[in-house]
């Protein structure tokens, strides 16, 4: 019973952190007019929800730590996150333009081609977006790395691409089966699955689960392989 009442208590907990982080880029996004105040919200849910995954040892943040976390974030990266998010945003506008003037023109078999290239196209920039964000997060590198990084990771990580993609499709179908859910979570949810999804199979330095918070299954595998070395 105080398992069942523990692990309650650890969702609550993560819901409020989720609700508080949305509430959170919504309130500094209009700190900085909109334009200027919404990619570095992005950039600071992404490592607020980085560093709640590392804090292995208390994970029971409180709405306060979580604002703090958020704000400190936010500020510290606010010209590089602008710089990164209205390039992403750039490259994306021209991807759906491209995509709209294709299903509004009747351009033949050619056009029916180009308006799957140009769908797939954005169903993977969608996924270089998500993961982007999360590996930016996490590496204090230059842009031009994070980019091969990200779409190195998308390639070579396709299980962790996979669930990133299929959670993403769920909380829309959640969003729009139940608006109030949007309203209260927003894009907060989004950022927090992806980082989940990229903490539990995209294996990056020092951000993996398997070392992290190993099961016993991965502790017995490791055990073996450092006998297999010392052999």
């Amino acid at each position: 019973m105080r398992r069942i009442s523990l692990g309650y208590e650890y969702l609550a907990r993560i819901v409020m952190m989720i609700v508080v982080v949305n509430i959170a880029i919504i309130v500094h996004t209009l700190f900085g007019l909109v334009a200027a105040g919404f990619f570095p919200s992005i950039s600071a849910a992404y490592s607020t929800y980085r560093r709640w995954i590392l804090s292995v040892d208390d994970r029971s943040w409180s709405i306060t730590k979580t604002w703090k976390v958020f704000f400190h974030e936010w500020k510290s990266d606010f010209v590089g996150a602008n710089v990164f998010g209205w390039i992403q945003f750039v490259v994306w506008a021209v991807l759906l333009w491209e995509y709209w003037f294709v299903q509004q023109n009747n351009l033949g078999q050619m056009g029916f081609a180009v308006s799957g290239i140009l769908l797939v196209l954005n169903i993977i920039y969608i996924l270089f977006v998500l993961e982007s964000w999360a590996i930016r997060s996490h590496f204090n590198e230059r842009a031009g790395w994070i980019i091969r990084t990200t779409f190195t990771m998308i390639l070579v990580r396709p299980i962790c691409t996979f669930f990133v993609l299929v959670v993403v499709l769920l909380v829309g179908v959640a969003y729009y089966k139940w608006p109030g859910l949007m309203v209260a979570c927003g894009i907060s949810i989004p950022i927090f699955t992806t980082m989940m999804c990229i903490y539990s199979w995209g294996k990056l330095p020092s951000m993996d689960i398997h070392q992290i918070e190993p099961l016993e299954d991965d502790l017995k595998k490791r055990h073996q392989t450092d006998v297999n070395d010392q052999q």
